[in-house]
């Protein structure tokens, strides 16, 4: 008798536990490719871990101690910031989860798609210090990767949470290279930039454009100084130029991915 209640207990607790929480099917696909997983779990840590926040204000508290010393200091030119959009201050992280729980990796029309509904969140700490950086009359130019045809929902995005700045002169699109280095040069002609933001090491120079994994280290080794005082980096450990970088820039099936992700590891 006493294993029978046993057995019945257990049962009903495990009942409940399951009605209380929402379920999520997850297809058979998506758990034989260990890039695909490692992107969930990438997304989860972004999406629930408090450390995630946590380097999120703490990236934006730096770039408002910046700002302040600049506004100390005299200058000829209007005062502006470069800003990156994805993963700096529009959330994706559930786009991701959508892709990933299919059991898919990144697709362009899938990423249009979602762009175009401009329902991405923020990132902690980006609205409240974009607002308070307008505030003291320093303007914000967008420069992103996002291309022409996603104008209309990348700034339909932004103004839901009224980002300033928030217009077709400061949101600066991708046209015909990635590399967002002529458009940087463009604004700083006029423009006294104090601070560049982003979270990919492509959005802060051309030293690392393309580059390679040993390269991208050397560079930030070279130029350690710049962050914290002139590039404000945010965490993304889902996506970016580092996973490129390990692929050697090229189109890898998902197989060949995890191969080469493998090859890169350290082990002992």
């Amino acid at each position: 008798m006493k294993k029978i209640s046993l057995l019945l207990l257990t049962t009903v607790i495990l009942f409940a536990c399951k009605t209380s929480q929402k379920a999520v099917a997850v297809p058979q696909s998506s758990v034989s490719n260990i890039t695909i997983e490692g992107k969930l779990f990438s997304v989860a840590f972004m999406q629930r871990a408090a450390e995630y926040s946590a380097l999120c204000f703490q990236a934006y508290n730096i770039a408002r101690q910046r700002v302040d010393e600049s506004l100390m200091m005299e200058t000829s030119r209007p005062r502006a910031i470069i800003t990156d959009i994805d993963e700096t201050l529009l959330d994706n992280s559930a786009e991701e989860v959508h892709q990933g729980l299919l059991g898919k990796g990144f697709d362009p029309v899938e990423w249009t798609h979602w762009t175009s509904l401009a329902i991405a969140d923020t990132v902690p700490g980006a609205l409240t210090f974009f607002k308070f950086v307008a505030s003291k009359g320093v303007e914000i130019f967008y420069v992103t990767n996002r291309e022409e045809k996603e104008r209309e929902g990348t700034l339909k995005n932004l103004e839901k949470f009224n980002f300033p700045y928030s217009d077709n002169e400061h949101l600066i699109l991708k046209q015909d290279v990635s590399s967002k280095e002529a458009r940087r040069q463009q604004i700083m002609k006029d423009h006294d930039v104090i601070l560049l933001i982003g979270d990919n090491l492509s959005d802060f120079s051309a030293l690392w454009d393309a580059k390679t994994v040993e390269q991208r280290l050397e560079n930030v080794q070279k130029e350690s100084a710049l962050f914290g005082s002139r590039f404000i980096v945010l965490p993304n450990p889902v996506y970016g130029d580092w996973e490129n970088a390990l692929y050697r820039y090229k189109r890898l099936t998902p197989a060949q991915q995890d191969s080469t992700l493998k090859t890169w590891l350290k082990n002992y």
